[in-house]
């Protein structure tokens, strides 16, 4: 054989060898990860697409919150719901602590990088790898190393609250790669999100947390490596954020455009009332508003018609959240699926619409309307049979077809058709009327709670509560303060319960923390229907295995018909629009990214 054949067969061999039998050589360090496709930016991109990058730095701003908070640890099980704002906040930004990467909010799911400047994964993504950033500085100046990553999620393991704590049991292993380098390995039962979930964690100083005291709540400021601190407390009140002016990532692609106040404060409010009342006064300068009447009629005070409050309308490309009246199957009243049908049909949207909110709201029927990803009026493809294949009762036939849609009434609040309907399901279910009143199999009185925090939810608790009476079934609704709600939630002490699920393009992990038979005993979970279905485990389970994008869209679809056949909730409704008022000082970015309006990208002109 030639000296050359000989040479080229070699080296071919050789790069076999390198390619399949060590998958870490070829998966490439990259500055951002996708959970399916590419990052649309490339490596040395600029800034996010959605920012101002030459946003003024400076001013104030304050905002405000309904509720109060005795804790500045986001990060454990007690007071999971009172946790300070701000300190680690999907809405405000994460002022005091950051994450590995960074997420993009103009892409259905993509990370950059942050606090790690690269990120490196194999194909079946069952380990990761992080490069710390070498500028990265806690605000007392300590700089953010491999240390601080592997005590964290230790730290987390042991004891944070969930999610963190429930990633950390996928975890074999994790080891320094060089001075600046970490490696996570993960399980068999790890899946391909879990990447970008560790990518998404807290990273904590190791040299300034008690990891003795760390599940205690506290209201001592923290370190972290955000770009404010806390400089004055209020418990129950107000928190003060000011710059950290040595703040290390302020020049960094993902960064640039953002976090633009010098100071920034959080109020918080007994009730709505007293919060719109101050914003009109301008105690605080932003207002997230989800009441069409008020939207329509509560904003002809003098700074609105002077000019000085603006009103914005913003257009996501998101699915629509699903709000809902959600049904405790743990209660032996609410586990046959056919009587919470009746229950739901009972809701009378129409009426709810036309006389509460001027006809603004559109009815919610998928937990993913308005994208690709709902199986609303669409029949079920080949790729969702499939899956749905083992369970074949966890579907009705007219989800499965395309026809389902939620029930319309005559919007008169008394439709007759609709109350027979119901009336009939749950005579099938061993129900009866007896002396004008709803009684169970069991000859106990049909009756039930529901618990409300707020004037809006009782005034259209009241409109659910008088349809239920015709049937003779007795809801009784109950108004707390919101400690006691979020307090009843957290331990699932409730009969029927309002709570919103919010949806994105990329549902994942989180889906298993909402509705996976795991969370369903797991105190401080959002599963507050109580399910434990294997069709849902299933579901959630295609869609985080999945690698194409027409695999994760019929896996996330069949999981939408699962949920929507279970009748775990009162669908409500929904708007197609945000709408926020805003005092006339602040500024926004012309570009909406695909999530909606980005709070940490606004800023403040002249005072």
């Amino acid at each position: 054989m030639p000296a050359r054949i000989f040479t080229l067969l070699r080296l071919t061999i050789l790069s076999c060898i390198l390619v399949f039998t060590n998958s870490s050589l070829y998966a490439a360090s990259t500055h951002a990860i996708s959970m399916h496709g590419k990052p649309a930016l490339d490596e040395g991109f600029p800034h996010l697409p959605y920012v101002n990058p030459d946003a003024p730095k400076g001013g104030k701003i304050t905002y405000g919150v309904r509720g109060n908070f005795e804790n500045l640890n986001p990060f454990i099980a007690k007071s999971i719901r009172t946790t300070a704002r701000g300190v680690w906040d999907a809405a405000f930004g994460n002022m005091v602590y950051e994450s590995l990467l960074f997420r993009s909010r103009d892409e259905a799911f993509t990370l950059y990088g942050l606090l790690a400047e690269s990120v490196e994964t194999g194909p079946d993504r069952k380990w990761v790898e992080f490069r710390m950033n070498p500028l990265a500085r806690f605000s007392d100046g300590a700089p953010v190393t491999v240390d601080d990553v592997i005590f964290t999620f230790n730290l987390l393991k042991e004891k944070g609250r969930p999610p963190y704590s429930s990633r950390m049991k996928f975890v074999t292993s994790m080891e320094k790669t060089g001075e600046r380098g970490v490696r996570i390995n993960f399980n068999s039962d790890a899946d391909r999100e879990l990447a970008l979930l560790f990518g998404m964690m807290p990273i904590l100083p190791k040299h300034a947390t008690d990891a003795e005291t760390f599940d205690k709540t506290t209201l001592k400021p923290q370190i972290g490596s955000g770009p404010y601190i806390v400089t004055r407390v209020k418990p129950g009140e107000s928190i003060l954020f000011k710059r950290n002016l040595d703040y290390w990532a302020k020049d960094l692609p993902v960064k640039k455009g953002q976090d633009n106040y010098d100071e920034v404060k959080i109020e918080y409010f007994a009730s709505n009332s007293t919060m719109f009342e101050a914003f009109k006064k301008g105690i605080f300068d932003i207002y997230p508003e989800g009441d069409p009447g008020k939207w329509k009629q509560a904003y002809d005070f003098p700074a609105a018609r002077e000019g000085r409050v603006v009103k914005d309308v913003f257009r996501p490309k998101t699915p629509a959240s699903m709000l809902g009246f959600v049904f405790n199957t743990r209660r032996n009243l609410f586990k046959n699926r056919n009587v919470r049908r009746a229950l739901a049909m009972l809701f009378d949207f129409e009426w709810v619409n036309d006389n509460l909110y001027f006809g603004a709201y559109k009815r919610t029927g998928s937990y993913y309307q308005g994208s690709e990803l709902s199986s609303l009026g669409i029949p079920a493809n080949e790729r969702e049979k499939v899956l749905l294949a083992p369970f074949p009762n966890a579907v009705s036939k007219e989800v499965m077809d395309g026809t389902y849609l939620p029930t319309v009434s005559d919007g008169s609040g008394r439709d007759r058709k609709v109350l027979r309907q119901a009336f009939e399901i749950l005579k099938g279910a061993g129900f009866k009327l007896e002396n004008r009143k709803m009684m169970t199999p069991d000859g106990e009185p049909f009756q039930f709670e529901m618990l409300t925090t707020t004037k809006e939810q009782e005034r259209l608790v009241l409109a659910w509560q008088r349809t239920l009476a015709r049937l003779g079934i007795e809801m009784t609704a109950r108004s707390v303060d919101d400690t006691q709600f979020q307090l009843r939630k957290g331990q699932f002490d409730f009969d029927v319960v309002i709570a919103s699920y919010y949806a994105s393009l990329s549902p994942g992990a989180e889906q298993q923390f909402r509705w996976g038979s795991s969370s369903r005993d797991q105190e401080g979970s959002f599963n507050f229907a109580g399910t434990a279905e294997p069709a849902i485990d299933a579901m959630i389970k295609a869609m985080l295995v999945a690698r194409s994008r027409e695999d994760f869209v019929a896996a996330v679809r069949a999981f939408d018909r699962v949920l929507i056949s279970g009748h775990y909730l009162v669908p409500l409704y929904h708007l197609n629009e945000q709408w926020v008022a805003r005092w006339s000082r602040i500024q926004r970015p012309e570009k909406l990214p695909l999530y909606g309006y980005r709070l940490p990208t606004w800023w403040t002109s002249s005072e």
